[in-house]
């Protein structure tokens, strides 16, 4: 008796290539997630900033160089969006939850919406925290 021919196939839907066509539902949904790990970056260094103010003042001038650069104000803004749209994402998943925006059209709407909202909220919370 022969062997079976076995059927060659991918083995995980995430071989981005030809096997696998990344959509807008997963991409906002994967962008929700590393949001939320990129936003523990953003405590980490107001901690330290605090820490250091509580610490010496030669620690806090090395800190507070940070923050206060290009750098950190990079930073910090780069928060402000990854913030709303994790906030965006909460929200869009209150709405699954609830069984609304299921279908593939409103999840897609929903997934551009978070993007959109996202920027557009941090805009105005950068427009705020200038003025």
């Amino acid at each position: 008796m022969s062997a079976p021919k076995r059927v060659e196939r991918p083995l995980s839907p995430f071989m981005i290539g030809p096997y696998y066509r990344p959509q807008i539902t997963s991409i906002s949904s994967i962008m929700v997630r590393i949001t939320g790990i990129a936003l523990i970056g953003s405590i980490a260094l107001i901690t330290a900033w605090i820490f250091a103010a509580a610490v010496s003042e030669d620690l806090f001038a090395c800190v507070n160089w940070l923050v206060t650069s290009w750098l950190g104000t990079l930073i910090f803004v780069l928060s402000a969006w990854a913030a709303w749209y994790h906030l965006l994402g909460g929200l869009r998943h209150f709405l699954f939850d609830a069984g609304k925006g299921m279908e593939i059209g409103t999840a897609e709407k929903l997934g551009l919406l978070m993007f959109a909202g996202a920027t557009v909220l941090t805009v105005l919370t950068v427009i705020v925290a200038i003025f």
